[in-house]
């Protein structure tokens, strides 16, 4: 038979209290690990796009924002492309929505690999897309519009058992200050930049 002094009964009290403690520590600190993880998927929930990855529109519109302040005070020009894939709605028919989600999560891909990382590409909606370019050049503008543009040209996309190689996009290119005075217009010019580019063949860069 064990008998235990005092002192062990003290020393195994001491032993299981220090346990609890751990373990409450433990589940705080799972709790607390969650509430950020929820919390950050919360806010890239609030500024990016569900199926893309992307920024949203919302986000979009007060990035400009900012960046003509910023443009203002350091006397730059910002540019602003408003791109459209080309016969999506038929090739959504055609293939399928899931299909046509495919596509617009590769053409995404695309977006992003081929930008500054100071730039800023979202979802507008739907297949349209606006990139921000801050502190460029209209030179600059066309060159990353048209590298956008041949890369989606070049796409080899498969789906189930089909091969899809007619992809292509239409870009409209506004810049502040020389086109447009706020952001407002600046939309405005280079979604009808995008119109132009719609209008007279696709698969080109129009400049507004």
């Amino acid at each position: 038979m064990l008998f235990l002094t005092p002192n062990d009964k003290d020393s195994i009290e001491g032993v299981r209290s220090r346990e609890d403690s751990i373990r409450q520590l433990a589940e705080l600190t799972a709790m607390t690990i969650a509430g950020l993880q929820l919390r950050v998927k919360l806010e890239n929930q609030s500024v990016r796009d569900g199926l893309t990855g992307l920024f949203n529109r919302h986000f979009m519109e007060i990035a400009l924002e900012r960046e003509l302040a910023r443009a203002s005070r350091s006397k730059s020009q910002v540019a602003m492309l408003m791109l459209d894939v080309d016969h999506f709605k038929t090739f959504n028919d055609q293939y399928g929505h899931a299909t046509g989600d495919i596509v617009l999560k590769e053409v995404a891909t695309v977006f992003e690999a081929k930008i500054r990382s100071g730039d800023m590409v979202c979802r507008y909606g739907g297949e349209e897309f606006a990139i921000i370019l801050p502190d460029v050049t209209v030179e600059g503008a066309f060159m990353t519009a048209e590298r956008i543009r041949t890369a989606i040209a070049g796409m080899r996309l498969t789906s189930g058992l089909a091969m899809h190689s007619d992809l292509s996009v239409s870009v409209g290119v506004a810049l502040f200050p020389q086109d447009a005075e706020n952001s407002g217009d600046l939309l405005r010019k280079a979604d009808a930049a995008l119109y132009r580019a719609k209008h007279e063949g696709r698969n080109q860069v129009v400049l507004a």
